[in-house]
């Protein structure tokens, strides 16, 4: 995807100069591994096509000034007192980054000011991370402006901290990671508790699959209860497991977690630990045999988020079953959840059909019209012209 037209000219004139840079930043979809990074555990994103710009270059007054194409108001701060402000609404993610390089340790006292301006075409509210995308394409402009030299796995933590910290949104590092470090047609293992990636090729024309991204229209927010009350549940578990995270259980022991745990911490253990396990057949699987051999992990996926995690909506029930019914070798919630998208893998020749049959099944159950993407795996945060 290229640079939107005119962000160049839109820059000038808000700024009077034109932008030394633009950088931009995907977002994403997970494949499978749900609410498993901040155990520790095991996750496989990709980066989608859709991506969030960053149009920028230094001023000489000190101020961090972040504009959107979307939005009429522009938002600022002093470079001098990151340490003092508070953030809210979207300019948090872009003017977060800064305070958590701040933050970090990084020496801003000689920094420049900076104008930034944001466009996207990622979705918002939909569970392809658009925050992440956001953060990480004003974390590489930042970067390279600032000459701070920083690697992506250190932009990664920079992204994570702003969303938990200055946003509030008790994240794990998955999102941030697969905006980094997408390539096209791999998704990315990401080991958490080392932090270490894999790329892992998908081949998905060569076995004439597609991916869609089936985006229900319900709008969910990462700092509401519902995904903090999740993580509590899993710090609980672990710690009435005697275990610093869920990563160091496995399937083994969820006997002993059904004696030991509630029923409700019980299943949110289960979903996590089983869900690592399914991560890593995914990767064995297409590693030894192909794409034509996920779907089930996927479905299981998302059986275990629907009914032990109970993090999935009715909207994205029926998109699931109704993909599933027209054809598809596998669909699941992608995403935190209470909303957001689905996604599905499914034959190319038959994705316009199965488009068409979520939108029926949708609009039987009075649920709003999804919109569906048919995205590829794309190219990581990088800095376009």
């Amino acid at each position: 995807m290229t640079v939107p037209a005119g962000l160049a000219d839109r820059f000038a004139d808000l700024s009077g100069e034109p932008p030394v840079g633009i950088w931009s930043a995907p977002g994403r979809a997970n494949l499978i591994g749900e609410h498993t990074d901040y155990n520790n555990g095991f996750v496989l994103p990709f980066a989608i096509d859709d991506r969030t710009w960053c149009a920028a270059r230094a001023n000489d007054v000190g101020l961090l000034r972040v504009a959107s194409t979307a939005q009429p108001s522009t938002h600022s701060v002093a470079v001098a007192q990151l340490d003092s402000v508070g953030f809210e609404g979207w300019s948090g993610y872009a003017l977060g980054v800064a305070w958590a390089l701040h933050s970090m340790g990084q020496d801003l006292t000689d920094a420049p000011g900076i104008d930034i301006l944001i466009d996207s075409t990622v979705p918002l509210g939909a569970g392809l991370s658009s925050s992440a995308a956001l953060e990480s394409a004003v974390a590489i402009a930042l970067n390279d402006l600032w000459n701070l030299g920083l690697d992506r796995m250190t932009l990664a933590k920079v992204g994570q901290l702003a969303e938990n910290g200055a946003i509030g949104a008790p994240t794990g590092i998955m999102d941030q990671v697969a905006t980094l470090f997408g390539q096209e047609d791999h998704a990315v293992l990401l080991d958490c508790a080392s932090l270490r990636t894999t790329a892992v090729p998908l081949h998905l024309e060569a076995h004439g699959l597609s991916l869609l991204v089936m985006d229900s229209k319900v709008k969910h927010a990462h700092a509401d209860g519902g995904y903090a009350s999740r993580r509590e549940a899993c710090e609980r578990g672990a710690r009435a497991m005697g275990v610093p995270f869920l990563r160091d259980l496995t399937v083994a022991d969820l006997t002993r977690a059904r004696e030991v745990l509630d029923d409700e911490t019980f299943r949110r253990v289960r979903h996590v630990v089983t869900e690592n396990d399914r991560v890593l057949a995914t990767v064995e699987a297409l590693s030894t045999v192909g794409p034509d051999a996920i779907g089930s992990l996927l479905l299981a996926s998302h059986t275990s988020m629907r009914d032990d995690f109970e993090i999935s909506v009715p909207e994205i029930d029926t998109a699931v079953e109704a993909a599933m019914d027209a054809g598809a070798l596998g669909a699941r919630l992608t995403g935190g959840g209470f909303g957001g998208s689905a996604v599905a893998l499914v034959p190319t020749a038959r994705k316009d059909k199965i488009a068409d049959a979520v939108r029926t099944a949708c609009a039987e159950h009075a649920f709003a019209e999804p919109e569906i993407l048919d995205v590829s795996p794309a190219q990581g945060a990088r800095c376009d012209q």
